[in-house]
């Protein structure tokens, strides 16, 4: 599986701005941590940051063909990018949007996201954690339909966990 990893603006400043919201980890502990679960996961990455609307929207537009699916934090762009959410939609690829901070308790302006109905899913206000459990989250998706509303396990889970 081939994930196109987006990281939108600011993001560049994790583990310095605003801790008490966005946590200490840097975005390049998480890109790390972020290829080793893609590791064991069997997966590979393709990691972008960008404060740039027009070339996020660039690298969603040529995903189709090319990536399985989009792990996407959209960041500040998640509330007014008209052009980032259609680009999610045109493309076709799944995506799964993930925020550090739990976005539906911030500022009201902060709690609408244009981009998460579009996508498969949107994991939010876990930190650092968010990306990956959004990586597992979209795999997952990505392995296809599971039994486990029959009372059977998965197809295949991305990984085992401890009991």
């Amino acid at each position: 599986m081939r994930i196109l990893v987006i990281h939108g603006p600011n993001l560049q400043w994790l583990g310095t701005r605003n801790p008490a919201v966005y946590g200490t980890t840097d975005l390049k502990a998480i890109d790390r941590g972020l290829r080793s679960l893609a590791k064991e996961l069997g997966a590979t990455l393709d990691i972008h940051q960008s404060d740039h609307e027009g070339e996020i929207t660039s690298l969603i537009g040529s995903s189709r063909g090319k990536f399985d699916g989009i792990l996407i934090n959209p960041a500040a762009y998640t509330h007014t990018s008209v052009a980032i959410r259609d680009a999610v939609e045109a493309c076709e690829v799944p995506a799964v949007e993930v925020h550090l901070s739990h976005i539906a308790a911030r500022e009201e302006f902060r709690q609408h996201s244009l981009i998460a109905p579009v996508c498969r899913g949107q994991i939010a206000g876990f930190g650092a954690g968010s990306y990956f459990l959004g990586l597992e989250a979209l795999l997952m998706l990505l392995a296809g339909p599971t039994d486990r509303a029959a009372g059977g396990g998965t197809k295949k889970s991305p990984r085992k966990r401890a009991s």
